[in-house]
């Protein structure tokens, strides 16, 4: 890979993130609150890919002005040479010109090792062809858009359920939407003393356990995809008739103090009572980030 194809590969590359950035496709990959690092990372790669490209043109016309200079030397040299060449045969005999075509000859080796060493220092710097290996993530962000994380991974991963650091008061709207993430690690461990005598709003897709049991699981993240891991909340009571696994559902309910072990990793698993459920579309943003608010 020359400098030429780098330059195209990081431009390409840094204008994928761009794109990926302004719009929502990023959120396939990252969170949503690291959308500023991948436009800066973008920018990044574009403005290198401009400065290598105008570093190469400034080289190639570097080099194309020093190969012009040469050739105009060693005109210069041999006609100065030859002229010498002739004056001394005529004045001073023929061991003084032999003398000058020696240090004409010097001088014409000098040049040549010159233009090896250079030649010699190009074919050094050649970039390795492991560098093709920077296409690869290219190829990812054009051609695959890979879907959101759903219930074949909620269903081989354990819930990754975790302690609130605090409850905050609730609004006093009725139902009251909350974050899957949110109402599972109230109902847990704080009991759901916030949640008793509320009618409450979640959104998940289902996902369905081996003995049947239907799962509403949003994936939450640290970073990225490649951490996300399932928080599911089981349901119970007016559970439609018909699930298909990773249709997302708003469901409305109130809490029930009963728990699941999740068989995959024993985590503890909430239930919520349903009262009405019913299909919505995919959210913009299909995970959960409330892990880490």
């Amino acid at each position: 890979m020359n400098r030429q194809a780098q330059s195209a590969v990081l431009f390409l590359l840094g204008a994928s993130l761009l794109h990926a950035a302004t719009t929502d496709l990023y959120l396939r990959y990252v969170k949503q609150g690291l959308r500023p690092l991948v436009l800066v990372a973008g920018a990044v790669l574009v403005a290198a890919a401009v400065a290598t490209v105008w570093y190469e043109r400034k080289r190639a016309r570097r080099q194309k002005e020093h190969a012009a200079d040469h050739a105009e030397s060693h005109e210069s040299h041999e006609d100065h040479g030859n002229q010498e060449s002739h004056e001394s045969h005529v004045a001073h005999g023929s061991h003084e010109a032999h003398d000058s075509h020696e240090a004409h000859d010097r001088a014409h080796d000098s040049h040549e090792a010159h233009d090896s060493h250079e030649a010699h220092e190009d074919h050094s710097h050649r970039e390795p062809r492991i560098s093709w290996l920077l296409v690869l993530p290219l190829l990812a962000l054009i051609l695959v858009a890979p879907p959101a994380l759903g219930s074949y991974s909620a269903t081989r991963t354990g819930t990754a359920l975790q302690e609130p650091l605090a409850y905050p008061a609730l609004p006093a709207a009725d139902p009251l939407s909350l974050s899957l993430v949110d109402y599972a690690g109230r109902a847990v461990y704080d009991h759901g003393r916030t949640l008793r005598h509320r009618q409450v709003r979640l959104t998940g897709f289902l996902a369905l356990d081996r003995d049947g049991t239907p799962y509403l699981v949003r994936m939450a993240l640290n970073c990225c995809a490649a951490d996300a891991q399932p928080v599911k909340v089981a349901l119970t009571g007016q559970v439609p008739p018909v699930l298909q696994p990773d249709t997302w559902l708003r469901v409305t309910g109130t809490y029930v103090p009963r728990r699941a072990e999740d068989p995959v990793n024993g985590g503890p698993i909430p239930f919520i009572q349903v009262t009405a459920a019913k299909p919505v579309a995919a959210p913009t943003d299909p995970y959960d980030e409330s892990w880490n608010s």
